[in-house]
């Protein structure tokens, strides 16, 4: 989908796909992107193939995303499998890429549009810090401030739909009480909680100095799991597909 909420500098470029428009059968159908789900390695190579049409030239390149913290500087040579769950590029048609099927996707980029980047943010990573390591080398690389980056979340399950225990929420507190805002009490189980994750990180994002932050608002039309014809979400059917957030610069 265009992403079309969102004001972009001059020179820069955003999409985020869905799981329509692709080669996979079901349980991945149909534009899978994931080659670490079990889909046939034809289909996926055809839909990266189809997403690689979307970007104008751009070249995506695919992470190991393992839920933590560390940014990859993104270079002509780096191939897809690198290691890391956010990344960032000064160079032109290198799209960062964020796969996801429940977690957050975040692309961000400084208002003058030099240096792109992408975070993938599940509850695991967004505790331990990769929007404050993402948004601490965007700025340093770009020699913007936190005010000057402009910032999109995309799709992701929503408060409805996730559901955690009482360590999700502590790991949260022990960073920011006030991120109590974002968890309510699930009124079946006493031992869980409904989490907000666009809201945990536009909570991250705003104490970051951040301002200007589009997207994803918390509501069912951007949840993985409530929009099963547009999104893969893992949350809801275990064996899924991927779809993926792409930023980039062009030429």
């Amino acid at each position: 989908m265009q992403i079309k909420d969102w004001q972009l500098p001059t020179g820069v470029q955003a999409i985020c796909s869905t799981r329509m428009g692709g080669v996979s059968l079901s349980p991945y159908a149909s534009l899978n992107l994931g080659d670490h789900v079990q889909d046939d390695p034809q289909h996926v190579s055809q839909n990266r193939s189809l997403l690689k049409q979307q970007l104008h030239g751009a070249r995506p390149v695919f992470l190991r995303q393992v839920h933590g913290v560390d940014v990859l500087n993104l270079e002509l040579s780096t191939q897809d499998g690198a290691i890391a769950d956010a990344c960032w590029t000064q160079k032109t048609n290198l799209a960062c890429t964020i796969m996801v099927a429940d977690c957050l996707p975040i692309l961000l980029t400084d208002s003058k549009g030099t240096t792109v980047a992408a975070a993938h943010a599940g509850w695991r990573g967004l505790a331990h810090g990769v929007i404050e390591n993402t948004v601490k080398t965007l700025c340093l690389q770009s020699g913007a401030l936190p005010i000057d980056l402009l910032v999109w979340l995309g799709p992701c399950i929503g408060p409805s739909a996730f559901e955690v225990g009482a360590e999700v929420r502590q790991a949260f507190l022990q960073k920011d009480e006030t991120a109590d805002s974002c968890f309510k009490p699930h009124r079946d189980n006493p031992n869980k909680y409904l989490a907000d994750l666009p809201a945990l990180a536009r909570k991250r994002l705003y104490s970051l100095g951040v301002q200007t932050i589009a997207g994803n608002n918390s509501s069912d039309a951007w949840c993985t799991v409530h929009q099963a014809s547009r999104f893969f979400s893992y949350r809801r059917d275990g064996v899924t597909g991927r779809f993926a957030a792409c930023i980039w610069r062009r030429d």
